[in-house]
C-alpha cells in the first residue's frame, strides 16, 4: 500500500504542476521514470512485481492511446498523403531491423545472430505515447504529424511477427523454417488484427451514431472505452496483433460514426495516459534500477545508435525520391521514440528466459530511458526550429 500511496502522490504533484513543467520541456514519462527509480532506491531497492499484470497494464495503455490517436486522425489529409507512412512502414521498418541487427553484432560480437535479431526487433518500433507532444503540436505541418502518427500506430503491430519469430529462434522453439515462420506470423498478426479492429471499431462507431438521442451523456465516454477494449480482446481471441487492432479500430470507429462523436474519445485517452504513467513509474522502480549495474559502454553505444543512425538512415532512404527535403527527413527521423511497445516486448522476453538476457534487457532499458529524456527534452526546441523553417519554406 505504501507504493500505491507514493505513486498516487507523484501523480497528484505532477498533475498540479503539469503546465509549467510542460512549458519547460519536462514530460510525464520523464517525471514518472525518475520518480519510480528514486522512490525504489529510497525504499531499499526494486520492489517485487509480477510481470504478467505489468504487461497487461502496458498493453492497455498503448491500446487506448493508439485507438484515440487513430480516431482523431484527419482522414482527408491521410488519404492525400498515404505515401509517406507507407514508405516509412514498408521500407523504413525492415531497414531499421537490418541495421539494428548489424549494430548488435558489431557491438556485442559474442551474441548469436538470433539474439541480435531479437534485440533489434524489440527496439524497432516507435512509441505513439512518447511522440504525442510532437504529433499534437499544430506548429508541425499536418502531413508530417499524420505520417508520424500512422507510422507509430502501425509499426508496433508490424514489428510483432518479427519479434515473435526471433523470440522463438532464441528460445529454440521455432517450428519450420524462418521465412515460413515470418510469413505465417505476419499473416496471422496483421490479418486477424485488421479483422478485429475493423469489426469492433466499425460496429462501435455505427452503434454510437445510431444511438444519437438515446444514449445518456455520462455513457458516451465509457462506450468508447468499451470499443477500444473490445478491439483489444477480439484481437487476443483471434490471435492477431492488439496494437494493429487498436489503431485500425480507431480509424474504423471514426469512419463509422462520421467524425461527429470524436469528443467521446477523451476519457479513453485519459485512461491510457494514467496507465502509461503507472507503467513508467514501475519501469523506473524495477527495470532501471536492475539495469544500472549491468551498463557497459557497448550498451550505451547501441542505445545511441538505435536512436540515431539505426532510425534516421532508414527514414532518409525510405523518403528518398519523394521530394521530401532533408530538414523534414531529419525531423521525422529523430522523432522515432522507443517506449511502451519495447517495454511489452522486454517483459515477454524476460518471461521466456532468453539467452544473454542480461545484455539484451539492459540494452532495451537504457535505450528506452535515453529516448524518454532525449526526445522529451528536444521536442520543444526542435518543433519551434522546424516550424520556423517550414513557414519560410511552405510545401517542402
Amino acid at each position: 500500500m505504501l507504493s500505491l500511496l507514493l505513486g498516487a502522490a507523484v501523480l497528484m504533484v505532477f498533475g498540479a504542476f503539469s503546465a509549467p513543467l510542460s512549458r519547460r520541456g519536462v514530460t510525464s514519462a520523464m517525471v514518472f521514470v525518475l520518480a519510480g527509480a528514486v522512490l525504489a532506491a529510497a525504499l531499499g531497492g526494486p520492489p517485487t512485481v509480477e510481470s504478467r499484470p505489468v504487461e497487461r497494464v502496458t498493453e492497455l495503455a498503448l491500446v487506448f492511446l493508439l485507438f484515440t490517436d487513430a480516431a482523431r486522425l484527419d482522414l482527408g489529409i491521410l488519404r492525400r498523403s498515404l505515401g509517406w507512412p507507407g514508405r516509412l512502414l514498408l521500407i523504413g521498418l525492415p531497414l531499421t531491423i537490418v541495421l539494428g541487427v548489424g549494430a548488435g553484432l558489431l557491438l556485442f560480437p559474442e551474441l548469436p545472430l538470433a539474439s541480435a535479431f531479437l534485440l533489434s526487433a524489440m527496439l524497432c518500433s516507435t512509441d505513439a505515447a512518447l511522440g504525442q507532444r510532437v504529433v499534437e503540436d499544430t506548429a508541425v505541418p499536418g502531413r508530417v504529424r499524420q505520417a508520424l502518427t500512422v507510422e507509430s500506430g502501425l509499426n508496433d503491430g508490424l514489428a510483432v511477427p518479427f519479434f515473435l519469430v526471433s523470440l522463438n529462434i532464441s528460445s529454440a522453439t521455432l517450428d519450420g523454417s524462418v521465412p515460413s515462420a515470418v510469413a505465417g506470423a505476419i499473416t496471422e498478426q496483421i490479418g486477424w488484427g485488421l479483422l478485429a479492429g475493423v469489426g469492433v471499431g466499425g460496429a462501435g462507431g455505427y452503434l454510437l451514431r445510431a444511438a444519437a438521442g438515446r444514449i445518456e451523456t455520462q455513457w458516451r465516454q465509457p462506450f468508447t472505452l468499451a470499443v477500444a477494449l473490445g478491439a483489444y480482446a477480439a484481437a487476443g481471441l483471434l490471435g492477431g496483433s492488439a496494437f494493429i487492432a487498436a489503431f485500425v479500430g480507431g480509424m474504423a470507429f471514426r469512419l463509422a460514426c462520421r467524425a461527429r462523436n470524436i469528443d467521446a474519445t477523451s476519457f479513453t485517452a485519459e485512461v491510457g495516459s494514467v496507465l502509461a504513467a503507472a507503467t513508467w513509474m514501475i519501469f523506473g522502480a524495477v527495470a532501471v534500477l536492475a539495469a544500472v549495474p549491468n551498463i557497459t559502454w557497448q550498451v550505451v553505444a547501441y542505445a545511441v545508435l538505435s536512436l540515431t543512425v539505426v532510425r534516421m538512415l532508414p527514414v532518409a532512404v525510405a523518403l528518398a525520391g519523394s521530394g521530401v527535403r532533408w530538414q523534414t527527413q531529419a525531423f521525422m527521423g529523430w522523432f522515432g521514440p522507443r517506449g511502451l511497445t519495447s517495454v511489452v516486448f522486454g517483459l515477454l522476453a524476460f518471461e521466456r528466459g532468453i539467452p544473454a538476457a542480461t545484455t539484451l534487457l539492459t540494452t532495451v532499458v537504457v535505450t528506452i530511458v535515453l529516448s524518454v529524456f532525449a526526445h522529451g527534452l528536444s521536442a520543444k526546441l526542435l518543433v519551434a526550429s522546424y516550424h520556423r523553417w517550414s513557414e519560410a519554406n511552405p510545401g517542402k
